[in-house]
């Protein structure tokens, strides 16, 4: 007698395959869910893979463009970078995966859902964080939890060994390395509008992508084929332990690189310090698996409000792993070049300088040796 059924997030891979079959053997009706979030997949092999384990049904979802727009931008607009390195870009995803694992629970009256996630991993708490907040009735079925099942397979053995014989370049997909990438830059114009970008230009093919979903894929075909965007870092787990990170985000680099360059030109200098200070949280959050959490929803909304006058265009060079900033130009711009300028004076007094200076050296006296 069948237990119930159960919306597994699918793969198509080892370690889902394996669960698919055990979810089965355990009198599980099984639903495989498969996200398509623009990796590089044979997604109809995926779906005949799993019919053929024993799926009841199978889902495709593609969710690019609501991943992007949903997603991707507020971490754009937010500047958003876990530990000074790391663009989220997994940590990202799994709400939004895990948004449309409900939606195909709910819909098919499935009251459990799986997943492949490790129990030491970050991604158990993210996609759980978010079945729980947006179905809060659902019950969680996490194989790598499980004795009976943890036990019976070797888990991430094999994974490790072919990673420890096999070179850390062959573990790059997206980008080509660096020292194996065009000796000619490409030259980008990136709009920005609410510090979201709305087009990218290439100068020198004058050829321009404007909505959300293409841009961002330009980016990342573009940047992979300069090299941008490799890291290897060691990271720090919300749940304490410290692990080693490979990951490569050539759009979501560049992105950054752009972004960062329009809101300093348009933004309000004690503004963007507060900004900077929720953009750090914001990470933390995303990074954790919090995107639902009502402080993270509030921490969007005044990050947004930020972006108001976050606009204008970037013109950047990609080379060889590098983003080389040539130029910015904005309506909104706060820079006043007459007012900085030693050759003119404008309506700045260089006299006031003193008294400010004395004003600020006033504690400095009070605690002099």
């Amino acid at each position: 007698m069948s237990k119930g059924t159960v919306v597994l997030s699918y793969s198509g891979g080892l370690d889902t395959s394996c669960i698919l079959v055990w979810l089965k053997e355990q009198c599980y009706d099984v639903i495989a869910f498969m996200a398509n979030i623009g990796q590089n997949e044979d997604f109809e092999a995926a779906r005949n893979k799993a019919e053929s384990l024993g799926a009841k049904k199978v889902f495709i979802e593609d969710l690019r463009t609501e991943f992007v727009e949903d997603f991707i931008w507020p971490a754009i607009q937010a500047n958003a970078v876990y530990e000074d390195r790391y663009l989220l870009g997994t940590a990202l995803a799994r709400p939004c995966i895990a948004r449309r694992q409900v939606e195909i629970a709910r819909r098919e009256g499935a009251h459990f859902v799986s997943h492949g996630a490790t129990g030491k991993g970050n991604d158990q708490i993210r996609f759980e964080l978010t079945c729980y907040t947006l179905y809060p009735e659902v019950k969680i079925i996490a194989p790598w939890r499980i004795p009976e099942f943890y036990n019976r397979f070797r888990g991430r053995t094999d994974l490790m060994e072919y990673a420890q014989i096999h070179a850390p370049a062959d573990l790059y997909l997206m980008t080509k390395n660096p020292e194996d990438s065009p000796s000619i830059p490409d030259v980008l114009e990136i709009e920005f509008k609410n510090g979201m970008p709305v087009k990218v230009t290439n100068v020198k093919e004058g050829t321009s992508k404007d909505s959300p979903l293409d841009i961002f894929s330009y980016l990342n075909e573009i940047g992979g084929k300069h090299g941008i965007g490799r890291i290897d870092i060691v990271e720090n787990r919300f749940i304490g332990m410290k692990s080693r990170g490979i990951y490569e985000t050539p759009g979501g680099t560049i992105l950054i690189n752009a972004h960062l360059d329009i809101e300093t030109f348009t933004m309000d200098k004690e503004v963007r310090r507060i900004k900077q200070g929720l953009g750090v949280k914001f990470s933390e959050l995303v990074y954790n698996g919090f995107w639902y959490s009502p402080e993270c929803d509030f921490v969007r909304h005044c990050i947004a409000k930020s972006q108001e006058n976050v606009e204008g265009k970037v013109q950047l060079s990609l080379f060889k792993g590098q983003i080389y900033i040539l130029g910015r130009e904005s309506a909104k711009s706060l820079y006043n070049e007459e007012l900085v300028s030693m050759d003119i004076q404008g309506d700045y007094d260089p006299c006031d300088a003193s008294g400010f200076i004395r004003i600020n050296a006033v504690r400095f006296a009070l605690i002099s040796p």
